[in-house]
């Protein structure tokens, strides 16, 4: 299976299988044209094009895409495709997903968790269930050392003071186990001072911070209780958290919605604020929501996407260098195949714990107690559904087998399909079609980016 599109005059061709990306010029484009999906040549195609061009430089681009096929880097097999992948219960959890505050200052028109309580009663975390979630994690984690956990609301510094000691209990847990703990923490900036800020510069391995871009954008969405924008208080010390993170990681994350369809405007405003760790994702909201994506939008975003890529480009030319976290693609390394096919491990691997101390197959399941698996006092009891999530992957959605984009994309988000379709092997379509686009914008700057280092060695 092969991905052929152009972008900005440039031809690009994805081998899916093998993963080879591969940059033509616009003979061998067209020629590539000429065969079929298994990648036999079309002896009609061909004529035709010959007809129209040189026979000799059909001939040569022909012979160029011919032993890229039998090098194995075009139309190449899937070798994944008849692996069984169904197994019993994955019991080795890597993450946690730390409700630590069912509350929060905010009331975002487009919150999933309904506006911070998840659609239940207001709580926050105690510290003997953040204990006992350290407990569960490190007894369910098995053999593997690096486990990670994920400091969640709401708002998490609604409840700071749990978060310090289950932080602290974590280090002292680590060595008697031979754990390492990676901490991240979500927060929207109202109760950032400081003291705080030092803390969470100190302790926190990632540090995601909410804000939607331009000033009428965010005050739009992410209000306070009271109606009022919060973006005059909290980039200021978005700007200061980031600026003293040195070498650690963060990033500035946000929302777009058919509001701000214009949403590369958002990214670049946060660019010039300071900020080069930026994530922009589209909203996921059912119909009559009156601010959902929407099919017909579909076309005006591919543009900004492009129109985005273009402007990151231009910002790397120019010595910046802005990462956008959809169009960061790693093509040596990348993620282990068993990610690529299966995803985030919703439901095994990662699992959220909620202010009781519920467990659930993510945040975005919180308090449905359709899916709760079990609590950190007892453990998993359900198996039924740690089985059902283990055994979703590419394969096992029919929308996903023949996708090109199934490697990158690993089948989507469970939780949204769940949403959108009541079933966990479906798929958010619109979902798709943006991820797509973005998997083509990554590849054209991974182009662009070997088209200017080949164009400065030649001097």
């Amino acid at each position: 299976m092969i991905h052929k599109f152009d972008m900005q005059g440039t031809h690009i061709v994805l081998d899916v299988n093998s993963g080879a990306v591969h940059i033509l010029d616009e003979m061998a484009s067209r020629v590539l044209s000429c065969y079929d999906n298994k990648g036999n040549m079309m002896p009609r195609k061909i004529k035709e094009l010959k007809e129209k061009y040189s026979g000799k430089e059909v001939d040569e681009a022909k012979s160029e895409l011919d032993l890229l096929i039998s090098k194995g880097l075009l139309f190449s097999a899937d070798p994944y495709k008849d692996i069984f992948l169904e197994s019993g219960p994955n019991t080795v959890v890597k993450a946690l997903c730390l409700h630590i505050a069912h509350d929060c200052n905010l009331r975002c028109r487009y919150c999933f968790a309904g506006k911070g309580d998840y659609n239940g009663e207001r709580g926050k975390m105690s510290v003997s269930v953040g204990k006992k979630a350290i407990d569960f994690v490190i007894n369910s984690s098995g053999n593997r050392r690096n486990i990670e956990i994920d400091f969640f609301g709401g708002e998490p510094l609604l409840n700071l003071d749990t978060v310090k000691e289950i932080v602290e209990y974590a280090r002292e847990k680590e060595k008697e186990f031979n754990k390492h703990f990676r901490f991240t923490i979500t927060t929207n900036g109202i109760l950032l001072n400081d003291s705080n800020m030092d803390y969470l510069n100190d302790t926190m391995d990632n540090i995601v911070l909410s804000i939607d871009g331009r000033k009428e954008v965010n005050d739009e969405m992410r209000v306070r209780v009271d109606g009022s924008g919060c973006y005059k208080d909290i980039l200021p010390k978005f700007q200061k958290l980031a600026s003293i993170r040195g070498t650690k990681d963060y990033y500035v994350r946000g929302t777009y919605t058919a509001r701000n369809l214009d949403f590369s405007n958002d990214v670049l405003h946060l660019a010039e604020k300071g900020f080069d760790q930026i994530s922009i994702e589209p909203v996921v909201l059912p119909d009559g929501s009156g601010i959902e994506i929407k099919k017909e939008h579909l076309p005006a975003l591919f543009c900004e996407y492009e129109k985005l890529a273009a402007a990151l480009l231009k910002h790397r030319r120019q010595g910046s260098r802005v990462n956008f976290f959809h169009f960061m693609l790693d093509l040596e390394a990348g993620p282990c195949i068993i990610k690529r096919l299966k995803g985030c491990g919703a439901g095994s691997e990662y699992l959220a714990v909620t202010p009781d101390g519920g467990l659930y197959p993510c945040h975005q399941f919180a308090n449905n107690t359709e899916y709760k698996l079990g609590d950190v006092f007892n453990g998993i009891n359900r198996y039924d559904i740690v089985n059902e999530f283990n055994r979703i992957n590419v394969y096992a959605k029919e929308k996903c087998r023949d996708c090109w984009a199934k490697f990158y994309c690993s089948g989507g988000c469970t939780a949204n399909a769940w949403q959108f379709h009541n079933k966990l092997d479906d798929v958010y379509e619109i979902g798709c079609e943006l991820q797509k686009k973005r998997i083509e914008c990554a590849l054209w700057l991974k182009a662009e980016s070997l088209n200017q280092a080949a164009d400065e060695k030649c001097g």
